[in-house]
């Protein structure tokens, strides 16, 4: 039986009292109940952090790197800031290392009434030039602090319980086929 796969879950926002957090529990609690992924979370506010910061950071900065360089797919929580993705992200998506190559990527996204879709839309474009590949499917809130209680639980999980589930599948076939298809013949070789 094949190793699990190693699922990445990359905050979108980086700002003091972000939203992103309670998406970010909600989707860890759903991909912790399955047997199939691996998850490590990957926060770019510690990887932005100054080099001269505590070494608490330095050490979360150095795990967070080692985790982004084995993943084999990828789960991007992401708000839409002015009918974009947050500029952090765009900058950690640039500068951090990651195996984007070859490797699937999902979304759960949130905002207004858009509920983040024309981040993903955006998103999808950046990251097809990196080489990655994007699910179809993904999580959309619309005014996502209405649909979330006091205590960060979903008041009606079901649409999006079901919605997270069906975009997990997509993303663990696609890692289970690139993941075999990088073993049979390097990415580096066909890239081009």
């Amino acid at each position: 039986m094949q190793d699990r796969i190693r699922l990445v879950l990359i905050y979108g926002s980086v700002r003091e009292e972000r939203f992103c957090d309670q998406v970010v529990a909600w989707a860890r609690e759903q991909i912790e109940q399955r047997s199939e992924f691996e998850l490590s979370l990957v926060d770019p506010a510690v990887m932005f952090r100054q080099p001269g910061e505590a070494r608490e950071f330095a050490e979360q900065r150095h795990q967070s790197l080692q985790q982004l360089l084995r993943a084999d797919a990828f789960l991007i929580v992401t708000p839409e800031y002015n009918h974009g993705y947050p500029a952090a992200l765009k900058q950690f998506i640039d500068e951090v290392p990651a195996s984007w190559e070859a490797r699937p990527v999902g979304f759960v996204s949130y905002g207004g009434v858009s509920g983040g879709l024309r981040a993903v839309e955006q998103l999808r474009q950046v990251l097809a030039e990196l080489h990655a590949m994007t699910v179809r499917g993904s999580v959309s809130f619309t005014n996502a602090w209405e649909q979330f209680d006091d205590q960060g639980q979903l008041s009606e999980p079901r649409r999006a319980n079901s919605a997270l589930a069906h975009t997990l599948v997509q993303l663990n076939w696609w890692a289970q086929t690139l993941r075999a298809g990088r073993e049979r013949v390097p990415y580096e070789r066909i890239r081009g």
